[in-house]
């Protein structure tokens, strides 16, 4: 019998259920809480934390979110592999939880998560995707791949077609719909 080495990957996974249950603890929120907050069934949480399932990057992703916690800060101690990573387009993660009439591909590592976020949206016509602020100074940069798009930010409204980028405070209600047919846009979340 052989022992399989422990790798990154290996060490992760043996962290995350004991850290996120304490994380969730340290938030005073119960199964039902946090699955509300993040979309993640309870009974999936609930799994996750006992490490009999091994989250998606998605899902790991909402709960982050919904907990309030730095993913790097879950994993302290685990060595970053060294060299170029890649993450195929069928592997891209997707936030299904959010918008109507369009898709959320998240291009950026977890351990970005609330610093510095980026997706690729694809909207269907008249899709939208409407955001509660985000906290104080955050700020969204997108710009427009194919599509027109209108961005509202507070009281703000602007039109953007393909090429165009705009720059805008997002620590206040903001929305992103397409306009007179499909849309793709490339956004940044700065500081979320």
């Amino acid at each position: 019998m052989t022992d399989e080495a422990s790798t990154p990957e290996t060490e992760v996974l043996s962290l995350l259920p004991t850290r996120l249950r304490a994380a969730r603890r340290d938030k005073g929120l119960s199964l039902d809480a946090v699955a509300k907050l993040s979309g993640v069934s309870r009974s999936m949480v609930s799994q996750i934390e006992r490490g009999e399932s091994s989250p998606t990057i998605a899902t790991l992703w909402n709960l982050t979110r919904a907990l309030q916690v730095d993913f790097a800060g879950l994993l302290e101690g685990v060595d970053e592999p060294a060299g170029i990573e890649v993450l195929r387009n069928a592997n891209v993660p997707l936030i299904a939880n959010a918008g109507q009439g369009c898709s959320i591909r998240i291009l950026s590592p977890p351990e970005e998560v609330g610093r510095h976020e980026v997706y690729d949206i694809r909207f269907q016509d008249s899709g939208i995707l409407d955001s509660a602020p985000h906290k104080r100074g955050a700020r969204e940069h997108l710009t427009v791949i194919s599509g027109n798009v209108r961005i509202k930010a507070g009281d703000k409204v602007e039109m953007l077609g393909p090429g165009d980028t705009a720059r805008y405070p997002v620590d206040q209600p903001h929305t992103i719909s397409a306009e007179a047919g499909p849309a793709q846009v490339f956004l940044v979340v700065q500081d979320a």
